[in-house]
């Protein structure tokens, strides 16, 4: 083998695992759709069998069970700006609405492996986490959103989720927490005065330690949902913001545009009586009338009146004129004959 291609060989396995690694990046940052919840959407706490509580809780958003019918713990605990479901018609549909968010996110996809790594002390971006078995955060992680407030975060566990004592789930980039789901193959525990973000799906039990905070849902399909002094506040996501350009434009649009033609230009109305007469300008030469209703159109005619002349008024004209020219010989006759004219003329 020459020393060209023993150098070339590990150019070609460094390149492709370098095409690897931005293929797992693109993975990551592939846009998500959201992970429609349907009914289940207005819930920060849904069950299977039972929601228990121990100390002065504070729910914001409805807190539901079904098929199961025990909710006990409340009070202490306080459900603000929610209402409580047990076993009834609207818990059931909100169930069923979860089964179907479940598996809408578990066959998200590309993903990124995640399989044996721990979250905490990693920046995300937006897409598909998935460990093919557990999944544990320790500390804090980040999910970036890089300026998408509508980026979405899918983290899929295999088996379970453990987040440990004083773990964070912090938001940057715009991201929000309506946006991130962690659907769990069992069970989820989030771990004393952890600092939780996003809409768990699990499949079994959810464990809320104490002291731990979500700004999130707890939603368990088949399982319970146990709290201790904990605080869940279900997640809303804030209005799009227009574009400076699309305010601009409606700013500077008046309310109403004027008309092009003047309020003042007069409407031809079309009679009724007979043929539309057509426009003559004045001193032109256009036919004869029209039917009934409007001015009679100015037949031809003199140029400065419009009109015809008078059939008998020519004749009369031409008559005085003979007559004044005939006048005029007479007079010129008479003073050829005056006394002295005969005179003057052979002089």
């Amino acid at each position: 083998m020459s020393p060209h291609r023993t150098v070339l060989l590990p150019l070609a396995t460094a390149a492709s695992a370098l095409l690897l690694v931005v293929a797992l990046d693109g993975a990551a940052v592939a846009a998500q759709p959201q992970v429609g919840l349907g009914t289940a959407t207005p819930y920060a706490v849904l069950a299977g069998t039972t929601v228990t509580n121990t100390g002065p809780s504070v729910i914001s958003g409805d807190v539901g069970v079904s098929p199961g019918t025990a909710v006990t713990g409340f009070p202490p605990g306080q459900v603000n700006a929610g209402t409580i479901h047990a076993a009834d018609a609207v818990a059931l549909q909100a169930k069923n609405d979860l089964s179907t968010a479940y598996n809408d996110a578990a066959g998200r996809g590309p993903v990124v492996d995640v399989t044996s790594q721990n979250l905490g002390g990693r920046s995300l971006v937006p897409g598909v986490y998935n460990a093919a078995s557990g999944m544990a955060l320790t500390g804090t992680v980040t999910l970036d959103a890089q300026g998408d407030p509508d980026a979405v975060f899918v983290f899929q566990a295999g088996s379970t989720l453990i987040t440990a004592s004083g773990s964070t789930v912090a938001l940057t980039g715009g991201a929000q927490a309506c946006h991130v789901f962690w659907q769990v193959g069992s069970s989820a525990t989030i771990g004393t005065t952890s600092v939780f973000v996003g809409s768990v799906l699990a499949l079994t039990d959810i464990s809320l330690q104490t002291g731990a905070t979500v700004q999130g849902r707890m939603l368990a399909r088949n399982g319970q949902v146990s709290l201790d002094t904990n605080t869940i506040t279900r997640p809303t996501c804030a209005a799009p913001t227009p574009s400076p350009t699309a305010t601009a434009t409606a700013t500077s649009t008046p309310s109403s545009t004027p008309s092009s033609t003047p309020s003042s230009t007069p409407t031809s109305t079309p009679t009724t009586g007979g043929p539309a007469a057509t426009p003559t300008p004045p001193g032109g030469g256009g036919g004869g009338g029209g039917g009934g209703g409007g001015d009679t159109p100015i037949p031809t005619g003199h140029p400065g009146t419009g009109r015809l002349p008078d059939p008998n008024g020519g004749t009369g004209w031409l008559m005085l004129g003979l007559l004044c020219l005939g006048g005029a010989g007479a007079a010129a006759v008479r003073g050829s004959r005056r006394p002295g004219a005969a005179d003057q003329s052979s002089s």
